[in-house]
């Protein structure tokens, strides 16, 4: 079993208080994701989406890269013994696109360079994206005659438009940080002096806030998304009976009544 608090591991976990962060930690090849990531990846997300006392989440790269996507070399190789994408794509990326997604608390894509490929995807699934200004998002997939993968159909979409998705999906290239910001990838774009600050100080926020009232609104929109406004509606219903009825609630209430700020423990 990987140790995810080793150092040298191709993903490693940290934790701060509420927040986990989880670093893609393969610098030297721009955070591609080789076997070896993809299994810390997950083991990373799956410890933090079951762990209660993590109430933030941060994904981000070391280096100069968020994370590059597929690791080509392995790729090759991997094709001439007779290896195919869809196995890997079942077995890793769509497992871990799912956890970000849909794990009960919210999830930041810190961008601290570029991130192309499953990389792009995996930033497109969290909540938030923060990016450093000399960041980017390349969605190389068609550039190697591939379609696109963890979950970019599903995402793209509903950030900037079914036909803004297909242009950037099929056309490639590299989207800046500013454009990121115009089609409304990105949740905000900081200097490099001010990023790690900037990223653990909105991390912050989110981990001091209503935990599982922030998890039943990230299920609420996407459940929106996909169903009618009866079925949309009944499901608000079930979500605010589930929060109505928490700690954080009460408390919340509680200090309105009298006139203070409330705290909340993400219950």
């Amino acid at each position: 079993m990987t140790d995810l608090t080793d150092p040298t591991s191709a993903v490693v976990l940290s934790r701060d208080g509420g927040v986990a962060t989880i670093r893609f930690n393969r610098p030297d090849a721009m955070n591609s994701v080789n076997l070896a990531t993809k299994e810390a990846l997950l083991a990373a997300l799956r410890e933090v989406a079951e762990d209660s006392s993590v109430r933030a989440v941060v994904l981000t790269g070391s280096g100069r890269a968020f994370c590059v996507g597929q690791d080509l070399r392995e790729h090759v190789a991997g094709l001439k013994s007779g290896e195919k994408l869809d196995s890997t794509v079942a077995d890793h990326y769509n497992p871990a696109v799912t956890l970000i997604a849909t794990m009960n608390k919210p999830v930041i894509a810190a961008l601290n360079g570029v991130a192309a490929g499953a990389g792009s995807s995996l930033a497109f699934a969290a909540d938030f994206r923060i990016l450093v200004d000399s960041a980017g998002f390349n969605l190389a997939f068609a550039g190697i005659a591939l379609s696109c993968d963890t979950g970019a159909s599903w995402t793209l979409p509903r950030l900037v438009g079914v036909a803004k998705a297909k242009e950037l999906l099929m056309f490639g290239g590299t989207i800046s940080a500013q454009e990121a910001l115009d089609y409304g990838l990105a949740t905000k774009i900081v200097p490099a002096d001010e990023f790690d600050s900037a990223v653990s100080e909105f991390a912050l926020k989110l981990a001091s806030g209503p935990t599982l009232a922030y998890g039943s609104i990230r299920r609420a929109v996407t459940f929106s998304v996909g169903n009618d406004l009866a079925d949309s509606l009944a499901h608000e219903a079930e979500l605010m009976a589930l929060t109505g009825a928490s700690a954080d609630h009460r408390a919340a209430v509680e200090a309105f009544l009298a006139k203070e700020k409330p705290s909340f423990e993400g219950r």
